[in-house]
């Protein structure tokens, strides 16, 4: 049987330490939840990887909104990544595209060879490229691992028939990891459509940043 893993999206360390304590294998670790997610503090990011065993990936992403940066704002996500190193985290995570909604090849790829060897994953702005399955191709060239997706819709849901086509088409060349409104209740459709090895969710079920400990259980068990 095939080993699934479970990565979850942390706003804080409270739920940074939740996640480790039930089950998950990998933290995502970003700001912002109303934005979508942003870098996180550094002195969290620290104090998160001095209490985390698993795998930690931080967001790297200067502000909300689109996922076209200016200079100012290119320049600002090398300084973060050459900060964070200094943790020996375990990945970034990160997505820059182009005004007529491409992949920035150049942009992505200095930022992969400065993270190295460190491993990035290219996170939702792949849900809002023009091309999905080219952008696909262009991610792998760039030297992804990982892309993490919803299938260009708001949801796993909406956009299983693309996942699952995703995973199919990246035939184990990059990680397709499923998230968007991925829960307990629905993983096991996601997964059997999908076949995908990797699922994201910030497991929180009610109101406020924190993530929900049984939740995680459910999700992993499933995993």
């Amino acid at each position: 049987m095939e080993i699934y893993k479970l990565e979850i999206a942390c706003f804080n360390l409270k739920s940074a330490i939740i996640a480790q304590k039930n089950g998950a294998d990998r933290i995502e670790l970003c700001a912002n939840m109303e934005d979508g997610g942003t870098t996180p503090d550094f002195k969290i990011t620290e104090q998160a990887r001095n209490e985390l065993d698993i795998d930690l990936n931080i967001m790297i992403r200067p502000r909300g909104g689109d996922f076209v940066y200016t200079d100012a704002e290119f320049e600002q996500m090398k300084s973060e990544i050459n900060t964070f190193k200094q943790l020996n985290v375990d990945g970034f995570v990160f997505g820059i595209l182009d005004k007529e909604g491409n992949i920035n090849s150049i942009q992505n790829t200095e930022l992969i060879k400065l993270a190295s060897p460190i491993p990035c994953t290219f996170h939702r702005a792949f849900d809002v490229v023009n091309d999905v399955y080219k952008s696909l191709e262009i991610v792998i060239e760039c030297g992804f691992k990982t892309i993490l997706t919803s299938g260009q819709e708001k949801n796993v849901v909406e956009g299983i028939d693309v996942l699952a086509e995703l995973v199919k088409k990246a035939n184990n060349r990059i990680v397709i990891m499923l998230g968007g409104g991925l829960r307990s209740t629905n993983i096991d459709l996601i997964r059997e459509k999908t076949k995908a090895l990797f699922y994201h969710s910030s497991a929180i079920t009610q109101a406020g940043e924190i993530a929900n400990g049984d939740e995680i259980k459910k999700l992993k068990n499933r995993c």
